[in-house]
């Protein structure tokens, strides 16, 4: 799909949250800034770091809007991303992930062709950390692309916010996911496409690999979930549609970047 992406009527506001991400903050500003997408606006959010984040974020100078808070976690940290927020359109990006080259290429234009819809989502990419040389991490693809229920393979409109709620600050791990099966619930309108625009990067410093706690959280979003649609339904938890059941709109060329090492 071609598009002169200054016809589009949406400002993106792109939050990136981060703690101790010095090693990865500066790509992940630049996979954000390579989009050659305008208005754009850049938020880091520093969760408490304790490394040099906060140097490589003035690094950028006025081409970002950095804010510092004491450590409360990630889903308090996209919180206070989008409070900062000016634009109508929001996107999200781990510090230690990337965005494919087009992701917005790609999505804002289905986000534009289609009014009635709130979230646009595609594919991510798992790599998995091979090794490091001279501080360069060299990742490499892992499994197949996957449609996950991650915000940063998303764009979403700003006031799908005000109908779905902020993250859940007590949603320590599976936050995103929290929130889409909330949006999910509500009937929240998802737009799908298959190109990869996500590449989510696993090494020994991801807060997944606490496998124990992720799981518990894991576990109590299910519950949590469960309990909603029940209340709802006289004690009876209806089932949610699979994603894998909603339609798939074509997007164009899978244009994934495939420069794997930082």
């Amino acid at each position: 799909m071609e598009a002169d992406m200054e016809t589009f009527p949406f400002f993106v506001s792109a939050i990136i949250p981060v703690y101790n991400g010095e090693a990865f903050l500066a790509e992940a500003v630049e996979t954000i800034r390579r989009q050659n997408y305008h208005p754009l606006e850049i938020i880091i959010v520093d969760d408490g770091s304790t490394d040099n984040t906060k140097e490589v974020a003035a690094s950028f100078g006025n081409e970002v809007r950095y804010a510092y808070q004491p450590n409360s976690g990630l889903p308090a940290t996209r919180n206070r991303g989008l409070k900062m927020a000016r634009g109508n359109v929001i996107a999200f990006l781990d510090v230690d992930d990337l965005w494919g080259k087009d992701k917005l290429k790609i999505q804002i234009p289905l986000l534009n062709e289609r009014p009635f819809a709130e979230i646009v989502l595609g594919y991510t990419q798992i790599l998995m950390l091979q090794d490091i040389i001279y501080g360069k991490h060299i990742f490499k693809e892992w499994s197949d692309p996957v449609l996950a229920m991650s915000v940063c393979s998303a764009v979403l409109r700003r006031s799908v916010f005000d109908k779905v709620g902020l993250f859940d600050e007590a949603q320590r791990y599976c936050d995103d996911w929290d929130w889409f099966m909330r949006a999910r619930e509500l009937g929240v309108e998802m737009v799908l496409h298959k190109e990869v625009v996500h590449l989510y990067r696993r090494h020994d410093q991801n807060m997944t690999n606490q496998q124990a706690l992720g799981n518990h959280y894991f576990i109590r979003m299910l519950k949590k979930s469960l309990n909603r649609r029940r209340f709802q339904n006289d004690g009876v938890a209806l089932p949610l549609p699979k994603l894998s059941e909603l339609k798939e709109e074509p997007a164009g060329k899978c244009s994934a970047d495939r420069e794997l090492g930082d």
